[in-house]
């Protein structure tokens, strides 16, 4: 159990986020930060120990702005999970600057801007980061090309910058598969579609993170068939290649349903 730690939580007022949030606000002597777009209207409930703050963390300065206001709520940082992020599920044939930029603003720029803001925040003292990247940041998917791309970014971010991180700072990333959360409502403007496989319960993927938290893990993957999947389709490609033809023809049928 994480106790009597003061906490930033990005995403908090909905999915992976609000189940974190309700692990966390268990904790003896917590005090957390809750931050989302509608926090405030969302998250009125939690008690005294639970800050809900509304910004947009897409932006540089909704960035520094919630810096502010954790140092200004409780001085020290001692963890920072960036959680906020969201999807489109669509036929990447459009040509829209603003729609990509938008996904890569929340996805990718603002944990990258994070991390920088959060290495100088602790100035050589002892602090704990995470990210929600996706188990899509390791495997594109059809339908996601936008999601998978922003993902993938913030993927090599993480490789290259363990490297050079500073060793007052510890770093855990989360991979989670698909998630039974309004994630998908969001991702296709609330019509409805299938959900890739395999597709696990918020619940779960929270209580995992918070573990890898706890005990300091570098990685969490909450879904253990993912993992075996990915040693499939490394020595038999073919696995890979029959799963992506399973889920372009959920995209397809997709496609149909809205172009009628």
């Amino acid at each position: 159990m994480i106790e009597n730690k003061k906490i930033v939580l990005t995403g908090a007022s909905s999915g992976i986020g609000l189940e974190v949030l309700k692990i966390l606000a268990k904790g003896k002597g917590n005090i957390i930060l809750a931050v989302s777009r509608h926090a405030k209207e969302r998250l009125f409930d939690f008690g005294p120990n639970v800050i809900p703050v509304n910004i947009d963390c897409s932006t540089k300065e909704g960035i520094d702005k919630l810096f502010t206001v954790a140092e200004a709520a409780f001085g020290k940082i001692d963890i920072f999970y960036a959680n906020a992020g969201f999807p489109y599920y669509e036929a990447y044939d459009y040509a829209d600057w603003d729609r990509v930029k938008k996904m890569f603003d929340t996805n990718t720029l603002s944990p990258i801007y994070t991390y920088s803001k959060y290495v100088q925040h602790l100035n050589g003292r002892e602090g704990h980061l995470a990210f929600t990247i996706s188990a899509i940041g390791q495997m594109a998917m059809p339908g996601y090309a936008i999601y998978s791309a922003s993902k993938f970014g913030l993927e090599g971010f993480q490789q290259a910058i363990r490297l050079e991180k500073p060793d007052n700072m510890k770093f855990t990333c989360l991979y989670p598969v698909a998630t039974d959360t309004n994630f998908f409502k969001v991702a296709a403007d609330g019509v409805q579609f299938e959900k890739p496989f395999p597709v696990q319960r918020p619940t779960t993927v929270a209580k995992k993170m918070v573990r890898g938290i706890e005990k300091g893990k570098k990685s969490v993957s909450p879904c253990p068939l993912f993992a075996i999947g990915k040693a499939l389709m490394t020595v038999f490609p073919f696995v890979r290649s029959i799963y992506w033809k399973l889920e372009l023809k959920k995209l397809k049928r997709f496609l149909r349903k809205i172009r009628k």
